[in-house]
């Protein structure tokens, strides 16, 4: 599976995130970004946020007011779904490769952040969440540049974690 970069996206905290032509990708993510509460939005594991233009076009379909960097989200990708992606897959591209670490869940700032009270309520439903991504090899990236997705184990999808997750969430 193969796609490329649209835009890459930071910010000095919060949402929406701005546009860069390229970006150095550190351990803890991408240079000259700021995580707001990097004690819940960052971290190894949570080093680069995605979204894909599938997920973008899906939310807008549903309402959703959203456009690139606007969830926050570091990269966005196409050519590739959320609801293809899995823990452990590695997203190659020419200077460093990050690896799909686990999806994103809204917290209790992001109704007021997008600018509506259901936004959170229309992520659950849609499952276009976002993915989080561990630096495995830290780097450079560009807009426009091509990726491809090296398979990781394909046990757990980011779709599929999400919803149990929430499903979880909800019951309690």
């Amino acid at each position: 599976m193969q796609g490329n970069i649209v835009q890459i996206n930071v910010s000095n905290g919060g949402m929406p995130k701005l546009p860069v032509p390229e970006a150095e990708v550190h351990r803890l993510g991408l240079g000259n970004d700021v995580h707001a509460h990097p004690h819940i939005h960052g971290g190894p594991n949570k080093a680069v946020l995605i979204i894909t233009e599938e997920g973008i076009d899906e939310l807008k379909s549903q309402g959703f007011p959203v456009y690139p960097g606007a969830m926050g989200e570091n990269l966005t990708l196409a050519g590739v779904a959320e609801n293809e992606l899995w823990i452990g897959d590695v997203l190659r591209f020419p200077g460093c490769q990050l690896a799909v670490s686990e999806p994103r869940f809204p917290c209790f700032k992001f109704n007021a952040a997008m600018g509506f009270r259901h936004a959170a309520k229309l992520m659950i439903e849609s499952a276009w969440c976002g993915t989080y991504l561990a630096v495995r090899v830290p780097g450079t990236i560009a807009a426009g540049q091509s990726f491809s997705v090296v398979p990781g184990p394909r046990e757990v999808g980011i779709a599929e974690l999400f919803r149990a997750r929430m499903s979880r969430a909800a019951a309690s």
